[in-house]
């Protein structure tokens, strides 16, 4: 049997605070949740970081977003071989079963995987070389945006791929044809955004000028 052991003792007991308050506070939404099934108008796919929390940047409440995280906020590029595609799966189910109107991809500053990706690419991260490093490999659908950085300190340059990983996820979904299908119909909006950490700030994609602005 797969060595499962029981939850550390601070989850269960703030399991029980948000019980106790939270859920019993809102007990009729949460029914009407689960009677009436997910509705949400938006997707976001956003970083597997810790600190990326975009139901709390958004002040979202649940049924609201369809959120999918990965390391570095990457979608790969449509690739219909018969294998196994979480993103992908993830972004199919968005689009076309619960038919969200808005796709959000959610960048974040001091991104750890954009950073691997950067240190690859610079020949600073060898073991992330390696056929057997899975975050390498995902990291390689990066690799694109570490070319076409300008010249600059590391930190100016990291920074940049960060909003690369963003784009890179925005030109890549639309190499899905149910993506693109709904964009062009216009029942389906793209947006491209990225969280500074220390400061809560959020910049959003400006389709005219391919700049990340305040908001």
């Amino acid at each position: 049997m797969t060595p499962v052991k029981p939850l550390p003792q601070y989850l269960v007991t703030r399991y029980h605070g948000w019980k106790a308050t939270t859920f019993a506070e809102n007990h009729a939404w949460y029914r009407r949740l689960a009677d009436e099934g997910q509705r949400p108008r938006a997707m976001v796919i956003s970083c597997c970081d810790s600190r990326v929390h975009v139901t709390s940047i958004f002040g979202a409440d649940q049924g609201e977003f369809f959120i999918h995280r990965n390391i570095a906020n990457l979608v790969p590029p449509h690739e219909p071989d018969g294998n196994q595609h979480g993103t992908s799966a993830a972004i199919e189910f968005a689009v076309t079963a619960l038919k969200v109107t808005h796709l959000i991809v959610m960048g974040h500053s001091l991104c750890g995987g954009v950073k691997g990706c950067y240190d690859m690419c610079s020949g600073n991260a060898p073991e992330l070389e390696e056929k057997s490093s899975f975050v390498g490999r995902w990291m390689d659908l990066l690799r694109p945006g570490f070319e076409r950085l300008p010249e600059g300190t590391d930190a100016e340059r990291q920074t940049l791929l960060e909003y690369e990983a963003v784009k890179t996820s925005l030109d890549n979904l639309m190499t899905f044809p149910f993506v693109r299908e709904a964009v062009e119909a216009d029942r389906l909006s793209l947006h491209g955004c990225h969280n500074d950490i220390a400061e809560g700030g959020l910049k959003m994609l400006d389709p005219r000028t391919g700049v990340f602005e305040a908001v």
